[in-house]
């Protein structure tokens, strides 16, 4: 009993323990709605870190890294080579679970605000985004090739799907900040997490992640659903459109 009563004694009478930062973090909205006249669109991440008397003391300015992900889905790289005159699909490779929509944003150049292990960890730029690569009878591994890897990133940027910019993320004031990070007029319908990174001294300290979803609403939503779902009926509606539009162009520019 005395020995209890003298490590309550101790616990009660040690000093609070150091704090590290806080960080909140919060998108513009929680929904991006995709109509007939979408040409794009842009969302806003910010944030704030929060600190009290008890938090650490540290040297160096903060930084912020933010990744957008889309949500993940299977892709297949595939090769063309020449075979007797013709340009075929020859090898090709199948990547599973990778983001349909990747976009980056940091205050600074990643070597400047953490070291490479971390960007690695988290998936910090480009040349760090895993691609697991299928291969059949056994578990996804990482991208094995490189040449392939490379393609699929460079598609994938000259789509606008895939991008990383550098010095973008501004602070307000010494705790808030903010970041414009534009969605393509083709950007992927589904589930979007914006993942926050607070880093100093290369080290990070912090993170975050806010959520939204980019979907089709009114008729594009509604043709959408109905492809889905009543498929050989909207195949049967797709053919007698195609066959109406094919009549009426004739009529009108037939020429007597």
């Amino acid at each position: 009993m005395l020995l209890r009563l003298a490590l309550a004694l101790l616990l009660a009478l040690a000093p609070a323990a150091a704090r590290a930062e806080q960080l909140v973090a919060a998108v513009s909205s929680s929904a991006v709605n995709i109509t007939s006249n979408f040409t794009g669109a842009a969302i806003t991440v910010f944030g704030s870190i929060e600190r009290d008397a008890s938090t650490i003391s540290r040297q160096g300015p903060y930084d912020i890294a933010v990744v957008l992900r889309g949500p993940a889905t299977t892709f297949v790289t595939r090769k063309k080579e020449r075979v007797l005159g013709l340009w075929v699909n020859a090898q090709n490779r199948t990547y599973v679970g990778v983001p349909s929509f990747y976009a980056l944003a940091t205050t600074r150049s990643l070597t400047e605000i953490a070291v490479p292990q971390l960007w690695d960890k988290f998936q910090l730029g480009l040349s760090n985004i895993s691609l697991p690569e299928f291969i059949a009878g056994d578990a996804p591994v990482s991208a094995q090739r490189q040449d392939f890897r490379a393609a699929f990133v460079e598609l994938k940027s000259r789509a606008g799907l895939y991008r990383e910019e550098f010095g973008t993320v501004e602070f307000m004031s010494a705790a808030m900040f903010r970041v414009n990070m534009a969605l393509p007029a083709n950007v992927p319908v589904g589930d979007y997490v914006a993942e926050v990174y607070l880093f100093r001294d290369q080290a990070v300290l912090a993170q975050k992640q806010a959520r939204f979803i980019v979907r089709k609403v009114d008729f594009e939503q509604m043709v959408f659903d109905f492809s889905r779902h009543q498929g050989w009926l909207y195949g049967i509606v797709a053919v007698l459109l195609a066959l109406l539009t094919g009549w009426l162009a004739g009529v009108i520019f037939r020429k007597d």
